[in-house]
């Protein structure tokens, strides 16, 4: 027991193939749950930057596609259709774009849910197997010393530790990140109602007045 190491490297070379091979993916879990953490907040961050520019009256590339979306749907003619249709038709178009922008900025989002819910588990595989490694030493030393059941129970313990370093800021990120989405995709929608009357100000012909 002596040279038994609490170090998460120490602990890693200690531990057999099957724990090497847990720790192994729960530390690229880790590592790919952090990337998309940082990936969701800078695209939240660029949504909601992008809807102030665009209120500032300057062009922003990244909701452009929504604006062009909007001024294509309020030239398009509809025999007898009032200016209340339009304004919906132009709202509708815009939102669907908009949704299509949502979806693509959330990226990785789906897959922090699936990190913070599938981590734990593979965490407690590694854990039953480091307790059945300590169950095969007690067998074979016939001995149930703290030396003989140590190793497992460090496996173990440290691939339960290793789940959890994945899970939680996986399921942290993915709520958090989301709400900040969710916040963009408000300010979005507001912003999609003020440029359809825009849109609709410049139609090729002249919009009617209702009587």
């Amino acid at each position: 027991m002596d040279g038994l190491s609490v170090s998460p490297w120490g602990l890693f070379l200690q531990a057999g193939p099957v724990g090497k091979g847990v720790l192994a993916l729960l530390l690229a879990l880790s590592v790919w749950c952090w990337l998309l953490i940082v990936e969701g907040i800078f695209s939240a961050a660029r949504l909601r930057r992008a809807v102030r520019v665009e209120r500032a009256g300057r062009p922003s590339k990244l909701i452009e596609p929504i604006l062009t979306a909007g001024l294509q749907a309020g030239r398009t003619d509809l025999p007898g259709e009032s200016v209340g249709e339009t304004r919906a038709r132009i709202e509708q178009t815009m939102n669907r774009a908009g949704r299509a922008l949502l979806r693509r900025l959330e990226g990785g989002l789906p897959n922090l849910a699936i990190i913070s819910s599938v981590a734990p588990f593979i965490g407690l595989f590694g854990t039953v197997w480091g307790i059945m490694t300590s169950f095969a030493a007690i067998a074979e030393a016939k001995d149930t010393s703290l030396a003989v059941v140590a190793p497992g129970i460090a496996e173990a313990l440290a691939t339960t530790a290793f789940g959890l370093a994945a899970a939680i800021p996986a399921s942290v990120g993915y709520t958090r990140i989301g709400a900040a989405l969710g916040a963009g995709a408000a300010e979005l929608g507001d912003w999609i109602e003020e440029r359809a009357a825009a849109a609709l100000a410049r139609r090729d012909r002249p919009v009617k007045e209702a009587a």
